[in-house]
């Protein structure tokens, strides 16, 4: 952790909507007039998208599966020491992660392949991280301790594989099973490296339907917001302001003494009027430092 070089890191897997956190994020940014760095976890992934499924192919030849969930799959030695080198020094390496043919024409690349690694810039103000594993810890490597403040996105997890099985079938030309057999190949990976991340974070939101998802592999549309609730949790009550975060949003509610629950049409909202002091208090905390 660090007062000079803070460190925001959004955690949770792939289709669980960090992509909205994100965007939050961005909207507190300007107007708090703070400069990122953005970092996303595609970017850490070890092998590109070719390299991947021969990887996999291979590993399963040998009986094992092999996942981005997993540290095998990740350059975790890469991340952990850009995550210490810039708590330490505002510095650090980054590269980017193709994902379609826009972002292809873009950078001249094709998908699914990586961009060079750069220096970051040298005048940013935080570094703020969003994928996959910026809350991980393993035998090897701690992610987790050099982050000052960790967010969690969890969807209850039909909603999440109901998001992926739409954007996956939508947008990268997967077929349901095939969407269906990553989920379930990803599944030993998701129980091991993803979720013990959220019980390291210090604060989680988590997206709650409210109509009947329970198989989620026949919905055809994803849950709206306002057929959703929205679960904030807080592993330490004191960092949190409720008085005021209940009378900033209509509707919303105490369900435990660290548990803020809000209609999920006002996510969004929450997320600024939640996360927005932590950033103010940040940047002071830093000029202080100066």
């Amino acid at each position: 952790m660090s007062v000079s070089h803070p460190i925001i890191a959004v955690t949770g897997s792939s289709g669980a909507g960090t992509s909205t956190v994100k965007r939050a994020f961005e909207d507190v940014f300007r107007r708090t007039q703070v400069k990122p760095v953005v970092v996303e976890g595609d970017s850490f992934h070890r092998y590109n998208r070719e390299e991947m499924r021969a990887a996999v192919i291979a590993a399963e030849a040998e009986g094992r599966s092999l996942t981005h969930f997993g540290p095998e799959a990740n350059c975790l030695d890469r991340l952990e020491s850009l995550f210490r080198t810039y708590s330490a020094t505002g510095r650090g390496e980054k590269r980017h992660y193709i994902h379609d043919e826009a972002e292809a024409t873009q950078f001249n690349q094709s998908p699914g392949t990586f961009t060079d690694w750069v220096e970051l810039d040298d005048d940013s103000d935080l570094l703020f991280y969003e994928g996959l594993h910026g809350g991980i810890v393993t035998d090897e490597f701690n992610i987790a301790q050099y982050t000052d403040l960790l967010i969690g996105v969890v969807p209850v997890i039909n909603i999440e594989w109901i998001q992926k099985i739409k954007r996956d079938c939508s947008n990268r030309g997967y077929s349901q099973d095939a969407v269906v057999d990553i989920i379930l190949k990803r599944m030993p990976d998701y129980i091991h490296h993803i979720i013990p991340q959220f019980s390291r974070t210090h604060i989680n939101f988590q997206r709650v339907p409210l109509i009947d998802t329970s198989n989620p592999f026949v919905m055809h549309e994803i849950p709206t917001a306002d057929e959703s609730l929205c679960v904030i949790r807080f592993k330490d009550p004191k960092m949190a302001d409720f008085p005021y975060y209940l009378s900033m949003l209509k509707d919303s509610y105490m369900s435990r003494p660290n548990n803020l629950v809000v209609p999920g049409v006002k996510m969004g909202l929450a997320i600024e009027v939640i996360l927005t002091p932590f950033v103010e208090e940040m940047m002071q905390k830093k000029r202080q430092n100066v």
